[in-house]
């Protein structure tokens, strides 16, 4: 679950790096790999704190969840992909835009790191 939390990351941050050179034209836009990775990091942070809480239910010494952390990262990730998804259909994207989901992306892997 882990590594598919990551190549959701990878698509995601992917997808935001390539359409970083098409914002000087203005023609950068929501691409698939954006949109697939924007789903697939919610789902599988979300899988990855259930199935944490559940093996946590079987082990009563395992270590409890931060769930302050996992509260922020949840919200961080969703509204990426709220942004994307509204954004998605758009011809063109403005740069702010375009900046926000790429760095709010990189806010979710600073909160996993450093947090």
């Amino acid at each position: 679950m882990l590594v598919l939390h990551f190549v959701g990351l990878a698509s995601l941050l992917g997808g935001f790096l390539v359409q970083i050179k098409a914002l000087k034209p203005g023609t950068a836009k929501i691409i698939p790999a954006m949109i697939h990775g924007a789903w697939t990091m919610l789902v599988t942070g979300l899988l990855l704190v259930g199935l944490r809480e559940w093996m946590s239910a079987l082990d009563p010494n395992a270590a409890e969840l931060d769930n302050i952390k996992i509260a922020v990262k949840s919200i961080v990730v969703t509204l990426v992909v709220v942004f994307v998804m509204i954004n998605r259909k758009k011809e063109t994207v403005k740069s702010s835009t375009l900046a926000l989901i790429g760095g709010l992306t990189l806010l979710n892997v600073v909160l996993a790191v450093f947090w």
